[in-house]
């Protein structure tokens, strides 16, 4: 393992199907242990933002013939849950943490504004976003890709239910092999399961890189930005 972190200033996007809890919501002791591995990434030095989903609590396609509007800002607001969640747990691990959303929610969160977002990473803040992108017919990748490069991160870390990018659904096909790396040209090219499109070429037109791991083992996050192979590297 290299002395100094890979990566300076990452963005860390959390999936909210891996926060869930079997019978339940959240999963809080799991959040626990993902909030004790961002600190031991903050203490070494790495400016760390998250932005997380909500599909413990929400996906539009639940809403069945409700308006994708609608279905969309329900989601919008699952994913403030969730971040207030993630900033009370980094709160007690010992960082100082904010939330910022994409729409005004005066007394629950603060509304995201990119030099104050630069800012509080700047000073050592944990940065969470909510609320996605504040609007409809966009996921949550997209938002990531957006605020990562609001933010100039070097990364993006997309820490999921998979362990990275294959060439199948390894899911259904047992003889599936994962990607160490990939381009983006050749995710948009093979149609590879791992950003939607919109968020793919965002990040292939900024240049970002990221990074698509298993969050079962929270400790994860720690070795992708000490430069470990523990999943698939997407770049330009």
């Amino acid at each position: 393992m290299q002395t100094q972190p890979k990566y300076k200033r990452i963005l860390l996007k959390l999936s909210g199907e891996a926060l869930q809890a079997e019978n339940g919501i959240l999963n809080f002791d799991f959040i626990a242990q993902i909030a004790d591995v961002v600190k031991k990434c903050h203490d070494v030095g790495v400016q760390i933002a998250v932005l997380v989903g909500a599909g413990n609590i929400w996906r539009g396609r639940q809403g069945g013939n409700m308006d994708r509007c609608r279905a969309d800002h329900m989601g919008m607001l699952a994913t403030t849950i969730n971040a207030i969640a993630l900033q009370d747990s980094f709160i007690q691990a010992g960082l100082s943490c904010r939330v910022l959303t994409a729409v005004t929610m005066e007394g629950f969160t603060e509304r995201f504004d990119e030099e104050a977002a630069n800012k509080a990473l700047d000073n050592g803040d944990v940065v969470v976003f909510g609320a996605g992108l504040g609007v409809p017919y966009f996921s949550t990748d997209t938002a990531a890709a957006v605020r990562a490069a609001q933010i100039h991160a070097d990364a993006v870390l997309m820490a999921k239910n998979v362990d990275g990018i294959y060439n199948a659904d390894p899911g259904k096909n047992p003889n599936a092999v994962r990607y160490d790396e990939v381009t983006y040209t050749e995710v948009l090219e093979k149609q590879l399961k791992a950003l939607d499109l919109t968020a793919t070429v965002l990040c292939m037109e900024n240049n970002i890189n990221c990074y698509a791991f298993a969050l079962k083992d929270p400790y994860n996050i720690f070795r992708v930005i000490n430069g470990e192979n523990v999943g698939t590297e997407i770049h330009a």
